[in-house]
């Protein structure tokens, strides 16, 4: 008999998530894809961020229900979950579960060996911890926003990748996997506080090493990884493009300065005095070509030089399409589970889920019989992208 494998490597893990936006549902996103039962606890009549509920890829591969957590038995149906889970992510501010009827002791109370974890831009302590915030306040007060940049305009603002989901989601993840391995090993269930400021100053451990030993300088566009070195940065090309560059290592710098055409600049390599003018060669070269005619010189070769795409042009470079990083489900083109599994393949399994639309089988699945007189969402029934 062909054994079915299983949905992912946590398969059987059973999480709770508070809903919010951010950073929160991105964690629980990737709990999901990497094959647990996301059950997430949608408010009524909640408002959805910019885009209509079938279209929020952040809540695919759970399933919804509604509950009024202001109701006299909100927090009691929260809890009868709880009490089944191995795992409940909020996103309040600090306090705010357990006025609610729901913080760590409430829920620990009932399942002493929960792994109860929490998402704040702030933290869960400190001067700033009960203030409102996004992403770029917090990578702003970590040094992380400040190197990003040139160094004769104010800082770039890279989305609300790095702060968000690289120093909250991923660390909120990582912290949760921790604490559910160290239940698993016989102890008890804790809180996880994932803090984006302390995820993101996190990020930034290598830098403070360098800055210490006095190869970085604190300021912008004068470093080697931040943009000041000509042999790691971008380009426009002919067409209004660009092409990325990062021939660090001398062999990769020699390679890129041959397919460039411009061999004789070999010695500003490591002549930080040489490096305006081999700027300039560079930017020069890249603008007598389009985007793609340079991709097709360096096209094979070891100068770790790649084009600049397109949100809508990555899914089709012909490397990602061969690995597969990106897929379609539902009409909507999306980047695939990551990491990958041998033994525990991961997909994207459901689309984004509709608030209350899996409340029957929520409470059947998990025997939570209060879950069925929970009030519905009309989002529920929100048309399907088109395909």
């Amino acid at each position: 008999m062909t054994k079915v494998p299983a949905q992912g490597p946590l398969t059987g893990v059973r999480v709770v998530e508070l809903a919010g936006i951010g950073p929160g549902p991105f964690a629980a996103m990737l709990l999901a894809d990497l094959g647990a039962d996301v059950v997430r606890v949608d408010r009524p009549h909640a408002p959805v961020l910019a885009i209509e509920a079938a279209y929020d890829v952040t809540n695919r591969n759970k399933r919804s229900v509604v509950v009024d957590l202001k109701a006299p038995d909100g927090a009691d149906r929260v809890l009868d979950l709880a009490e089944r889970a191995d795992v409940l992510l909020e996103g309040y501010r600090p306090g705010v579960a357990e006025r609610l009827g729901v913080g760590p002791g409430d829920c620990h109370a009932r399942n002493p060996r929960l792994v109860y974890g929490r998402m704040t831009g702030w933290g869960q302590q400190g001067p700033l911890a009960d203030r409102a915030g996004h992403d770029i306040a917090y990578i702003a007060r970590t040094g992380a926003l400040g190197m990003i940049g040139g160094p004769d305009r104010p800082p770039a603002v890279p989305a609300n990748l790095l702060g968000d989901y690289a120093g909250g989601s991923l660390y909120l993840v990582v912290g949760v996997l921790a604490a559910l391995h160290h239940v698993r090993a016989g102890g008890t269930g804790q809180v996880v506080d994932a803090a984006v400021v302390d995820g993101t100053a996190h990020l930034s451990a290598m830098i403070h090493g360098m800055l210490a030993a006095g190869s970085w300088q604190d300021r912008r566009g004068g470093n080697l990884l931040d943009g000041g070195c000509p042999y790691y940065g971008t380009y426009e090309t002919a067409d209004g493009g660009a092409m990325a560059v990062g021939a660090l290592e001398p062999q990769f710098y020699a390679e890129f300065l041959r397919l460039l055409g411009i061999e004789d600049q070999a010695d500003a390599h490591r002549d930080v005095a040489r490096w305006p003018t081999l700027r300039e060669h560079v930017a020069a070269r890249f603008k007598a070509r389009t985007r793609d005619e340079w991709t097709a010189v360096f096209d094979g070769s070891d100068a770790c030089v790649a084009p600049v795409l397109s949100l809508r042009e990555a899914p089709h470079d012909p490397h990602l399409a061969a690995r597969g990083t990106f897929t379609d489900h539902d009409g909507i083109t999306q980047p695939a589970p990551a990491p990958r599994f041998s033994a525990t393949p991961t997909t994207v399994r459901t689309g984004p889920a509709r608030p209350g639309a899996d409340t029957d089988d929520v409470a059947r699945d998990w025997d939570v019989p209060r879950l069925l007189s929970a009030p519905r969402d009309p989002q529920r029934s929100a048309p399907r992208p088109p395909q």
